[in-house]
């Protein structure tokens, strides 16, 4: 991904997950997901994890963390254990993490990427100028991968309101969570409301 330049004042910028935006930021509370049967916080524990498929003790210590920025500096420990294609691979997990999230909090977090309209995204930072953007003058300029990759989901599902109930796997090796294949990511919930819904529409008729 190449460095972009971005005007601040026509952008829906992020950084704080209690601002109005706050929602899109991968730390966000209130957005947890169901991989393989295990529940976990926040896309962030759930990246983070992803980076350490060989080590399931390690992805275990960084999943039960109750904070997600603590969940991030565990894993800033262990930069060692990293898997090997982590630099070729990361932008895919990311946006798989995200397809995920998508698909298990549609509701509430599809009204947050509607709400940022026809403008760009980008995440705020004071010093990453890959996953974010940096402030200089009137200007944000980066990557701002994370923003980029949540203009996607706005445009490919959001927008044409597209719902996505199953996430397949990535197609890369070793893509594991606590030593299993990480399978297929249904929302299973997704069942449940369908059900209610017919059977309060079929009580009207």
């Amino acid at each position: 991904m190449d460095i972009r330049q971005y005007i601040e004042s026509e952008v829906v910028s992020f950084k704080s997950t209690k601002a109005e935006f706050g929602g899109l930021s991968n730390m966000a509370a209130g957005f947890s997901v169901n991989v393989n049967g295990i529940i976990i916080p926040t896309v962030e524990h759930l990246y983070q994890a992803c980076r350490y498929p060989l080590f399931p003790t390690l992805q275990e210590d960084i999943i039960r963390q109750d904070s997600p920025m603590t969940a991030k500096m565990i894993s800033k420990k262990h930069l060692k254990y990293t898997r090997q294609d982590w630099d070729q691979v990361r932008f895919k997990v990311m946006r798989w993490c995200l397809e995920v999230k998508l698909s298990q909090n549609w509701e509430k977090f599809s009204k947050v990427l509607l709400e940022t309209g026809n403008r760009a995204i980008v995440e705020l930072s004071t010093k990453d100028k890959v996953w974010a953007a940096v402030k200089e003058g009137n200007k944000l300029i980066g990557t701002n991968a994370l923003g980029r990759l949540l203009m996607e989901l706005r445009e490919n599902y959001v927008k044409k309101n597209e719902y996505q109930r199953c996430i397949d796997p990535l197609p890369i090796p070793g893509f594991l969570l606590f030593g299993n294949p990480i399978e297929e990511v249904c929302n299973e919930s997704f069942d449940d409301d369908f059900k209610y819904a017919f059977e309060e529409e079929s009580s009207l008729a």
